[in-house]
């Protein structure tokens, strides 16, 4: 393992769970809009790929709601999480950049919030 993948892997390892959290919505804001360009690009394959890794981290955030402590806000997460992964397995199957926009915007406006309680 080389001194950067590893001093990557110790500053990941050693963030808060809102700084975790506002990485996850990155990463997944990440895969959304490379999808979108490959999809305009028309490499289908490699669209398909990015929405799937968007899907992938959208159902990490769902799989670890503290669904006792969070309450109400942890059910509309839930909520929200499933329709946008409902959303962007129809927006690969209609091949549509607007539904995955329409995601990403969700991301987005959650990752601001997400920022803030991260500090």
């Amino acid at each position: 393992m080389s001194q950067l993948t590893a001093y990557k892997d110790n500053e990941v390892s050693t963030q808060n769970k809102g700084r975790l959290i506002v990485l996850l919505y990155e990463g997944a804001i990440k895969f959304m809009k490379l999808a979108i360009k490959e999809l305009e690009a028309g490499n289908q394959e490699a669209k398909g790929r990015y929405i799937n890794r968007a899907v992938d981290i959208i159902t990490e955030l769902n799989a670890i709601l503290d669904m006792e402590q969070g309450g109400e806000i942890a059910a509309n997460l839930r909520k929200l999480y499933t329709f946008m992964n409902e959303r962007l397995v129809q927006a690969n199957i209609k091949r549509d950049p607007n539904m995955i926009r329409d995601v990403m915007k969700l991301m987005e406006e959650l990752n601001q919030g997400w920022k803030v309680i991260a500090g």
